[in-house]
């Protein structure tokens, strides 16, 4: 009797916490989090203003949502596919912006937080977060690296690509 008891307040406890963690929307989970805007992260233009193709302010992150990147414009573009909730994904913002501000001139940095818009993921076939796209100026894959990437790693692959 008693573990028919213990079954059923297991079972309800479950239940509670499905229903609330069911509540919350990834839009709900995502303002409760500072967004990288504002902390060394460039962010889109406002609503209404021509839509041309988008590159990072020199020495600065770009975090956005929209896929038509200007690669011409550096010799090489360091994609970050994660979201700002993802622990390891946190890790890698200040990697990101000491690259950026390293080769202002060279490499522009682009931040997609797949967990509010999964376009970037679909486009750039990512399966696990944190995962790293190199392109070159003209958007072709020269590297790709899946999980924390050390800045160290990322300065040798850098430098195998002529950037240093």
């Amino acid at each position: 009797m008693r573990r028919k008891y213990l079954a059923y307040y297991a079972l309800m406890l479950a239940l509670i916490l499905a229903v609330g963690c069911a509540n919350e929307s990834r839009a709900d989970r995502g303002s409760s989090v500072p967004s990288p805007a504002g902390a060394g992260f460039a962010t889109d233009p406002p609503a209404g203003q021509p839509q041309a193709p988008i590159f990072a302010v020199k020495g600065e992150v770009l975090a956005t949502n929209r896929l038509d990147i200007d690669f011409s414009k550096y010799q090489m573009t360091f994609l970050e596919l994660g979201a700002d909730r993802c622990i390891p994904c946190k890790k890698m913002q200040p990697i990101m912006k000491e690259i950026a501000a390293m080769f202002p001139d060279r490499i522009q940095v682009v931040f997609y937080d797949v967990w509010k818009d999964s376009a970037p993921a679909e486009k750039y076939g990512i399966q696990l977060i944190p995962t790293q796209v190199f392109l070159d100026q003209k958007g072709k894959e020269i590297a790709r690296h899946v999980g924390l990437f050390p800045k160290e790693e990322i300065l040798e692959l850098l430098k195998k690509n002529g950037i240093q």
